[in-house]
């Protein structure tokens, strides 16, 4: 099965990426998967606190990817798979892909503000010819309906 690997965050564009990643993922009968990374800790000379924050991080993340996964499981009847790394972003995600051989596309969303499309976008877009897998970039603005549209 291929899988669409989709990556949660605080961020806006997340949404219309998780929509994509979802909506391809029903109309080709692949799946997909969350990754959520948890940043290094700045704190890591307090462990007790570290573990903590580390904790709240991961619960953080559950609660949120069930939004997400509620939806593609009632509406797209796909069951997205959560998987939480720890680590620095962009070498997380190029392992995962590493790692497992089902994912076939990484899907990212695109800032819509004068800032640029993100840092994920901005960093992996400058080594995409030489990614293991496609990258389809979604712009955080684009509307539902088009979205379905597209799909």
């Amino acid at each position: 099965m291929r899988k669409f690997l989709v990556v949660l965050d605080d961020s806006r564009e997340c949404l219309n990426a998780m929509r994509f990643a979802a909506m391809r993922a029903a109309k080709t009968g692949g799946g997909v998967t969350v990754l959520s990374i948890i940043p290094p800790e700045e704190f890591n000379h307090w462990m007790g606190v570290g573990e903590i924050m580390r904790a709240e991080s991961r619960e953080r993340i559950e609660v949120h990817f069930e939004v997400f996964a509620k939806w593609m499981r009632d509406k797209q009847k796909v069951d997205p798979e959560l998987v939480i790394r720890e680590g620095e972003a962009v070498p997380q995600i190029l392992e995962h892909i590493r790692d497992d051989p089902e994912i076939g596309v990484l899907v990212l969303g695109a800032a819509s503000d004068k800032k640029g499309p993100g840092p994920l976008v901005t960093q992996l877009t400058r080594t995409a010819g030489t990614l293991p897998v496609p990258i389809t970039i979604v712009p955080g603005d684009i509307s539902k309906e088009r979205l379905e549209a597209i799909t």
